[in-house]
């Protein structure tokens, strides 16, 4: 089975592309082993990883996921959404896919909230400016 599968992850303005081939279970991100993230960034791309294997067991696939845009958390979580999508594509379970919505909605589903617009004349999004009547 040497078929590669492309999907895409976003949150807020980070967009994250990983490409799954088979093989020995390796995720890399921006050309870097996932391992050597910050703790808790290191948790969250776990987790599709941890639920997937509780349901199907090894997994054989690797990862690589490119991610731009937006800040550390955004690209965090973008990944972890392309990883997720990944998952169901590679394996093509329907388990894997309700264990995911069960644990947490966010993994296949992106967040669409968005950062306000700032309005003419304002120095920020909601904030007015000031008026004295003097």
């Amino acid at each position: 089975m040497n078929e590669k599968i492309i999907t895409s992850g976003k949150r807020k303005s980070a967009v994250a592309r990983a490409i799954v081939v088979s093989g020995s279970g390796k995720v890399i991100i921006n050309k870097k082993p996932y391992e050597l993230l910050k703790f808790i960034d290191k948790l969250k791309i776990e987790e599709p990883l941890k639920i997937a294997e509780h349901v199907l067991g090894k997994l054989s696939m690797d990862v690589a996921i490119k991610v731009h845009g937006g800040g550390e958390q955004g690209q965090i979580d973008a990944a972890r959404i392309s990883l997720a999508k990944a998952i169901i594509a590679f394996t093509k379970s329907e388990e894997v896919e309700k264990a995911f919505l069960a644990y947490d909605r966010n993994l296949l589903v992106a967040d669409a909230r968005r950062k306000e617009k700032y309005k003419p004349g304002d120095s920020k999004a909601r904030r007015k400016r000031q008026k004295s009547f003097r």
